[in-house]
């Protein structure tokens, strides 16, 4: 399944989409099944200030801890209550369901930058 198109990449598997005012974040395809089964998600709460670079929180699974780390500056205004009550949706539907955060920062066009879905698909097939 390829990933959507109206979603931009990081190499670390984060997904970053433009949502109005906001940034929906999320992890792809590919890290959710390298994880295989996603037992706890724990983000940064509502209302946290963050750096380009800083980390949004983390995603626990039955193999590892992983951090989960921004593009932008700016504000968490959202954190998903069905994954933090579901984990599982992080690897059923994780570009649905299962995103994790959203942001809202002045510095949406550095999304530009990040890679597009068949860039970031051809380096990171999904089996």
């Amino acid at each position: 399944m390829p990933s959507p198109s109206n979603c931009k990449f990081t190499d670390s598997h984060e997904w970053f989409r433009l949502d109005g005012e906001n940034v929906v974040v999320g992890i792809t395809q590919f890290a959710a099944n390298e994880l295989t089964d996603v037992t706890y998600v724990q983000m940064k709460p509502t209302g946290t200030k963050i750096e380009s670079g800083a980390s949004l929180g983390e995603v626990e699974s039955v193999k590892t801890t992983s951090d989960i780390y921004s593009v932008l500056a700016g504000s968490i205004v959202e954190v998903n209550p069905d994954v933090v009550k579901d984990p599982s949706l992080v690897n059923s539907d994780p570009f649905g369901k299962g995103w994790l955060v959203k942001i809202r920062s002045a510095e949406s066009g550095k999304l530009s930058g990040l890679m597009d879905a068949p860039t970031y698909d051809a380096k990171h097939p999904v089996s």
